[in-house]
């Protein structure tokens, strides 16, 4: 066999003739297999036909990765043999594709290095070679029938596949064993199908080249170590020469095909040939594997965030970060913040064995240059990943959030592998995510102290005692004390002795709602304790709302508490747009509502402010309260006046705090929604003379259903 400069055909009446111009793209090669077979069917020419599909394939395949053009096929047949010339219309110098004469025996490495093509063609074809055109270039091949050799003697018939034999001549392969050897594919069914696949390729393989035996490790990265991919035949004899190909993949991936063989002139190149057709589906295992894992991590990250920004409590979102990482993504993880002296602190810890947990903790607590704690001070001050080192082996990621360094992240490494590039920018996405879910934490903490501050300064501290008037008062702030509400109650002496009883709603949340109801306490204290008539006090304070002019307008109501006639309390009642109070009479019946509407303040330049008279006897309550009790809500349905009233009425008789407490609870299970809206409870009751019996205290009436009298 030899390459030529351009193909020798008889011509004549008997000769077959096909040109067909494909495209550059993965159907050409089975187009112009199809041409080539139906030439061989019309020039009776089917010995020919494995050979002659295999040259096709790897011509036509070769110009299509590499020419990228249009493909010109021609094909001819005769009496004596089959000629196909493949051309593209790529330029590029001629000394790109030139080959001289090969000989088989002697030069076939150096035809492999040029391609696994041409070692084909030299292989199988009877002659081959190069052609140059202005447009282009082509290769093309001769395949003469057995025994018909055009340019020399009869060519004797090649040996079947196997060991040399005992004449010494190199046993060759056959073109159906390179044709099955090419079209093995691995059956896309399977689970796993690799270990079936390189096990078909590696028996075929040893069946070509007479292989006693051979085997396929494959080391995945995975922390496994190297595994016997495929295997056949018998162990490697000691003291033989094993033919070893490394499988061409890309990391973590690493393995080879390892040959019992003969050192013929054949096996080398088919081994690397058959190395490099595992591991291209080996690096399509590897890409599938790498694309499950990453998208498996996006999955991690997204389920990470939502429990990340779940929690707004400080302590509980660093004790939830090492819950994350281990074991997944290490076999220990601790969490350390920086106080504000700029120190680190152990804030949470978690180990995969929960028996080393004192071991880990007591090396995180060491001093010293070489130390954790150490490499921990330098991930922290330089804001870049540190390795730890022994004993614990790992490294520490900086927690930073908004440009503000709050601590470190360490982890640990696993015992079987080292983490990969991907777990490394995995770690550091929740080391980002867990920063910023503390910041978020220590911003929500800082507002929930700031709004308990403020809240605390708009109510009284406590309720003053009042010889025969008992008070109590139920307070529950919207959004779990995070925000200041606008409800607020008071109680304030008045010059001529009495007691004044407030309860108010400042439209709105906030700072700003805040500053309203500040405005107006203080307001009605600076008033009252002058002495002027509530009805004074409603104008003076719905004046300065209106002229305020900040949109925010506020409901009160006003319950003027004194003396009456013998053990009674005379009540002074003024609404100013809010709602109407329960009266509970200590004797039982029904509750009712007391009280005429008035205009609620910092809507009007003028308002009404209706005083109601209202004699409360021993034992008997006036229940104050806010919107946020009646417009509780369980889905559509809102909690409302009436229940309110049904709530209060078997309270009757008892004492002021248990009527609160046991109002507030009912409000609250109404719905297991946090509250929308303020709930803000006032409780007067007439204790002048004492009840008999006496009221029980909040504590003697938890769970205690029913009214009870005064007597």
């Amino acid at each position: 066999m030899s390459a030529e400069a351009g193909p020798a055909t008889d011509g004549g009446p008997d000769e077959h003739v096909r040109r067909v111009r494909l495209p550059a793209d993965r159907r050409t090669p089975a187009a112009a297999r199809a041409v080539v077979r139906s030439v061989l069917s019309e020039a009776n020419l089917d010995e020919l036909l494995n050979e002659a599909l295999l040259l096709t394939t790897e011509l036509s395949t070769n110009a299509v990765e590499h020419a990228r053009t249009e493909l010109d096929i021609e094909v001819t047949a005769d009496q004596v043999g089959l000629t196909v010339t493949v051309s593209d219309f790529a330029s590029g110098p001629v000394d790109e594709l030139t080959v001289g004469v090969r000989n088989l025996s002697t030069d076939i490495a150096e035809v492999a290095e040029r391609g696994r093509g041409l070692l084909l063609v030299d292989h199988f074809a009877s002659r081959w070679g190069t052609t140059y055109l202005p447009s282009g270039k082509g290769v093309w091949f001769r395949l003469d029938r057995p025994g018909r050799d055009r340019t020399g003697p009869v060519s004797p018939a090649p040996p079947v596949a196997g060991d040399p034999d005992g004449s010494g001549h190199t046993v060759v392969p056959s073109a159906g064993a390179m044709s099955a050897l090419m079209q093995t594919t691995p059956d896309s069914y399977a689970d796993d199908p690799l270990p079936d696949f390189a096990a078909s390729l590696l028996s075929r393989l040893a069946e070509m080249v007479g292989a006693a035996g051979g085997v396929v490790r494959l080391d995945r990265g995975d922390g496994q170590g190297s595994q016997v991919l495929a295997r056949h035949g018998r162990q490697p004899r000691p003291g033989n020469d094993l033919l070893r190909v490394p499988l061409a993949v890309h990391r973590p991936y690493a393995g080879e095909l390892e040959l019992d063989a003969a050192p013929t002139a054949y096996a080398q190149p088919l081994a690397v040939l058959t190395a490099e057709r595992l591991s291209l589906h080996l690096e399509n295992d590897r890409l599938r594997r790498a694309d499950v894992r990453r998208q498996a991590w996006l999955t991690f990250l997204a389920e990470a965030s939502e429990l990340l920004a779940q929690s707004l409590d400080v302590e509980l979102t660093m004790a939830l970060i090492p819950q994350l990482v281990v074991p997944r993504l290490g076999q220990w993880c601790a969490v350390h913040t920086t106080d504000e002296w700029g120190r680190l602190r152990l804030s949470a810890a978690s180990h995969a064995e929960e028996s080393m947990l004192p071991q880990l903790h007591a090396i995180l607590r060491e001093a010293g240059s070489d130390s954790v704690q150490a490499r921990l001070r330098e991930a922290s001050r330089n804001g870049t990943r540190t390795p730890l080192g022994a004993p614990m082996e790992g490294f520490a990621v900086p927690l930073i959030a908004r440009g503000q360094r709050l601590g470190t992240l360490a982890v640990g490494r696993h015992q079987r592998h080292r983490q990969d590039p991907d777990e490394i920018a995995v770690l550091e996405d929740v080391a980002r995510r867990a920063a910023l879910a503390i910041e978020n934490a220590r911003i929500h903490a800082e507002r929930r102290r700031v709004a308990q501050t403020l809240q605390q300064s708009l109510l009284p501290p406590v309720l003053p005692v009042v010889e025969g008037i008992g008070l109590a008062a139920e307070y529950v702030p919207t959004g779990g004390d995070a925000e200041v509400g606008g409800d607020f109650y008071d109680v304030v002496p008045l010059p001529d002795g009495r007691w004044l009883v407030v309860i108010g709603d400042v439209s709105g949340k906030g700072v700003q709602a805040a500053a309203v109801t500040g405005l107006v306490r203080d307001v009605i204290r600076v008033l009252a304790g002058d002495g002027k008539p509530l009805t004074e006090v409603l104008a003076r304070l719905n004046e300065t709302l209106v002229e305020r002019g900040a949109g925010r307008y506020c409901t009160l109501a006003l319950a003027a508490v004194g003396p009456g006639e013998g053990d009674q309390l005379d009540v002074g009642l003024h609404l100013a747009g809010h709602d109407r109070p329960v009266l509970l009479r200590a004797g039982g019946g029904l509750a009712a509502f007391v009280g005429t509407g008035g205009t609620a303040l910092g809507l009007l330049d003028k308002i009404a402010s209706p005083t109601s008279r209202i004699v409360l006897g021993q034992g008997d309550c006036l229940v104050f309260y806010t919107d946020g009790v009646t417009e509780r809500r369980r889905g559509r349905e809102l909690f409302g006046t009436g229940r309110l009233r049904d709530a209060a009425a078997p309270l009757a008789g008892y004492s002021a705090d248990v009527v609160a407490a046991r109002l507030r609870a009912t409000a609250i299970n109404f719905s297991v929604e946090e509250p929308r809206d303020d709930i803000a409870i006032l409780v007067l009751r007439n204790e002048l003379a004492p009840t008999s019996p006496r009221g029980p205290s909040v504590r003697e009436v938890e769970g205690l259903p029913g009214p009870r009298g005064s007597g």
